[in-house]
């Protein structure tokens, strides 16, 4: 079992993430908002960015698999949110295109069964409880 965390750390101007997956944490750098606070990308699109690095990731996990070299993964994720707060993910999509040292029939059972496998992918079709278990308020002033 894998235990996975994402920490964010975010005031005006700062905004630092770290991410660990059994005790091994990496960074990634997303910038803040133009304005200082929050950021730059939105949670829609980290979650289709979370899509699209399953998949990807995937792709070359289940490769290696069957012996197959991939060369190159590129994967496109796209979909819909109602302009209310709160609204749901409508129409989500996604298009990808491997490049292989396989058949073309090869590399499509590839992808097809790379779908079935993608945990992020088969997580959003089943559903899954999301549970605000702490809320810490530090007053100033």
């Amino acid at each position: 079992m894998f235990k996975i965390s994402a920490h964010l750390d975010n005031s005006q101007n700062l905004h630092d993430i770290s991410l660990t997956t059994n005790h091994n944490t990496h960074t990634i750098t997303i910038a803040p908002r133009a304005a200082g606070f929050g950021s730059s990308a939105n949670g829609g699109e980290l979650l289709f960015l979370a899509l699209a690095t399953c998949y990807c990731n995937d792709i070359y996990r289940e490769a290696a698999k069957q012996n197959i070299q991939v060369y190159r993964v590129e994967v496109e994720v796209n979909g819909e949110f109602d302009e209310a707060p709160g609204s749901v993910a409508q129409n989500i999509t996604y298009r990808a295109t491997v490049e292989a040292q396989a058949s073309q029939s090869a590399i499509l059972a590839l992808m097809r069964h790379t779908d079935t496998v993608a945990e992020i992918q088969n997580t959003l079709r089943q559903g899954m409880s999301v549970q605000l278990i702490e809320a810490v308020a530090i007053p100033r002033g």
